[in-house]
């Protein structure tokens, strides 16, 4: 199974896509989509680049699974509604892919990366450079995005034992927010 993270951004989204056999992860690809480019009160564009962007790594790695990070939101309301935005651009670019989506927190995403829900960039690089064995730290945007695929490496294979078993219902797939399932 081939799992595609997106840690999304308005001026940069992470991307990472990881290859899964059985407990094996190996790495595939990793990166940013970048809007710097374009104007700061150019919103309308950055979207399209976002979108645009997440389609191109969509059709270049044909992933099966995706996964995203689930905005929280912060002291500066307008900021966090601009990063709904780019968020929301994102899942756009999944969805209309025919592509699953399922969301983690960060604090999920740390907790199964770093073992501590509290960790820092440096420490998820550090993980996410060993658990795929990488020669060199990936950068932080693409850090955190492989990091949301390694969780749903994870998450998602416990997850689907249990909506076999019958445990979850009849979801093909979950939304997970703060360890809860809907």
């Amino acid at each position: 199974m081939r799992i595609l993270g997106i840690d999304p951004g308005l001026q940069i989204a992470g991307f990472g896509v990881i290859d899964v056999d059985g407990h094996a992860l190996s790495y595939v690809a990793s990166g940013t989509i970048k809007t710097g480019h374009l104007e700061t009160g150019n919103l309308p564009g950055r979207l399209k680049v976002l979108y645009d962007g997440v389609r191109e790594v969509v059709a270049r790695y044909q992933p099966d699974q995706t996964s995203i990070e689930i905005v929280f939101v912060n002291v500066n309301p307008q900021a966090t509604l601009l990063l709904g935005q780019a968020r929301g651009a994102c899942i756009t670019a999944l969805v209309s892919c025919d592509l699953p989506v399922t969301e983690y927190s960060a604090l999920q995403m740390k907790k199964a990366v770093a073992g501590y829900g509290k960790a820092g960039k440096p420490e998820v690089q550090q993980m996410v450079m060993r658990l795929l064995k990488l020669p060199a730290l990936p950068g932080k945007d693409a850090a955190d995005a492989l990091g949301l695929a390694i969780t749903h490496a994870h998450v998602g294979a416990a997850t689907a034992r249990l909506v076999k078993a019958g445990s979850l219902g009849s979801t093909t797939h979950g939304n997970y927010k703060d360890g809860r399932s809907r």
